[in-house]
């Protein structure tokens, strides 16, 4: 009986890591046809207008080109050695846990999936972390394009935006409950 409870909480840990799998194969595959149809700072497609725009660029810091002019040996520490301790240390996390909820197991695993996959370019891809949506953004915050991203950033973003509103719903279930 308790071996069956044992099984029966590992694989409720272990399925949501499909989709860290579907998002370090999406990505990957993505970025690859972005790199063989598209030439290299050209825009390849565009939807609605401008508004959406299929680019091919690359980008050697994180979020932002935050740190793309650090030296390679840096930044390899910094964006690729570090990212991958600190996934291995939330993975750790996540499987001692107990107190997640099957929404924030996906979530964890989402965002593990694309951290793997901005990890896989910065390591393989001597150009950096290709990047390849590119989304008009009228003007807010003095943009007039956001930052091109991935499919690993976005997924990232979407997975930490509601991994974090399901801590403050449980916060809020927790305090009408006390």
């Amino acid at each position: 009986m308790l071996l069956s409870i044992m099984e029966k909480s590992l694989k409720e840990k272990l399925i949501p890591f499909t989709l860290a799998l579907a998002v370090i194969l999406a990505d990957q595959i993505t970025k690859s046809l972005v790199v063989k149809c598209i030439p290299y700072y050209t825009v390849g497609y565009s939807f609605f207008g401008d508004f959406l725009r299929i680019i091919h660029v690359s980008n050697k810091g994180v979020a932002f080109s935050i740190g793309s002019g650090l030296s390679n040996a840096v930044r390899g520490i910094l964006f690729s050695l570090a990212p991958l301790a600190v996934i291995g240390i939330v993975i750790a996390v996540y499987f001692r846990n107990k107190e997640f909820t099957a929404l924030q197991r996906w979530c964890v695993c989402g965002i593990v999936g694309g951290g793997i996959g901005n990890i896989i370019d910065r390591i393989f891809r001597s150009e950096g972390v290709v990047d390849f949506i590119d989304v008009k953004f009228y003007g807010l915050f003095g943009l007039e394009r956001w930052p091109t991203f991935n499919v690993a950033d976005a997924t990232i973003v979407v997975c930490g935006i509601i991994l974090i509103l399901s801590f403050f719903i449980a916060l809020k279930k927790e305090g009408k409950n006390d």
